[in-house]
């Protein structure tokens, strides 16, 4: 029998990989940082709700990369033959219908955390849409995912508070990274100028600086979030006690640079070479950065509980990214 020989389960095996590639799963874990900064940069600790903004946001993104696939499978059939669709391992139709059934279920999640959530949701997978089938190939491709990304940064803020007005700030430096590693995206299947790794490059030292320069309080008139500060002696000015830093000083100044170490080699190095492999491995270190900048962000915010949950998450993105490609 079939079954005896084990070629079903390999095929089952095949399918799941097939899978995994095509919503590249290790990417995952650079989105619930998203919402977690979002609820620290509006005062708020995370809860049930910020839970269920994580849970919209792991959707709508997944809806995002199915749609990708399926929208470029013309193109991957020439530039990536060996991606799912291509190869024949998954149906263009059943991406399609991942990509929907994604949607509708970040939607759902959105509004079950509110309407101020659903407010931020529904314009975030509009954009996605919009990006994948039709800006990604123009001018305004890496503007849209920045504005992905700062308004999925919003939703935590708008889920766990109603209010997405005080996250603006950091919603406005994640979408910024966003945009350059958008940028150097576009030429990772065949390779091009030096120009964009180097902008990206610079980029990375400017919100460096920006995120280290002074840490954001939150603009809601409720205590920061962070326990030290909640405790013990008031903190003098510029955070922490007379003489050493507050613990969210040092998770910022923690966070900003291992955001700067994390992008800044593999930029270095496709800006020297702009080769199709190093600029491949130039964007999964620019999507990696993510969750230490995330990590920073929420810190300054004084969310070091936050913080340090987003920053848990990055030795689990670099393991699985071993397995399988995040781009």
């Amino acid at each position: 029998m079939r079954t005896a020989t084990g070629r079903p389960s390999r095929d089952r095996s095949g399918g799941r990989r097939a899978w995994a590639e095509l919503l590249r799963l290790p990417a995952l874990f650079s989105v619930p940082g998203d919402a977690l900064a979002g609820a620290a940069a509006a005062g708020a600790r995370p809860g049930a709700r910020t839970l269920l903004a994580i849970g919209s946001s792991l959707c709508l993104y997944e809806a995002g990369m199915a749609l990708n696939d399926w929208a470029d499978r013309d193109v991957d059939a020439v530039e990536r033959p060996h991606r799912p669709l291509p190869s024949g391992r998954i149906r263009p139709s059943a991406a399609l219908t991942a990509a929907c059934a994604f949607t509708a279920a970040g939607l759902a999640l959105a509004a079950r955390a509110g309407r101020p959530a659903l407010t931020v949701a529904a314009p975030l997978a509009a954009t996605v849409w919009a990006y994948d089938l039709g800006l990604k190939h123009t001018p305004a491709g890496p503007v849209a995912m920045g504005a992905a990304r700062g308004l999925d940064l919003l939703l935590g803020a708008a889920a766990s508070t109603g209010r997405a007005g005080p996250a603006l700030p950091s919603a406005a430096l994640l979408g910024t990274h966003t945009v350059a590693v958008t940028t150097v995206s576009r030429q990772e299947a065949t390779g091009g100028s030096p120009l964009a790794p180097l902008a990206a490059l610079a980029t990375t030292a400017l919100l460096t600086r920006r995120v280290t320069q002074r840490s954001a309080r939150p603009a809601t008139g409720r205590p920061p979030v962070d326990a030290l500060a909640l405790t013990g002696p008031r903190p003098v000015q510029g955070g922490g006690h007379a003489g050493r830093p507050s613990a969210s000083a040092l998770l910022t100044a923690a966070g900003a640079a291992a955001y700067a170490a994390t992008a800044a080699r593999p930029y270095v190095h496709a800006a020297l070479n702009p080769s199709p492999p190093l600029t491949q491995r130039a964007v999964g270190a620019g999507i990696r950065a993510m969750i230490p900048l995330q990590a920073a962000l929420a810190a300054r915010s004084r969310g070091t509980a936050g913080a340090l949950l987003i920053a848990a998450l990055a030795p689990l993105g670099s393991r699985f990214a071993k397995k399988v490609s995040v781009t």
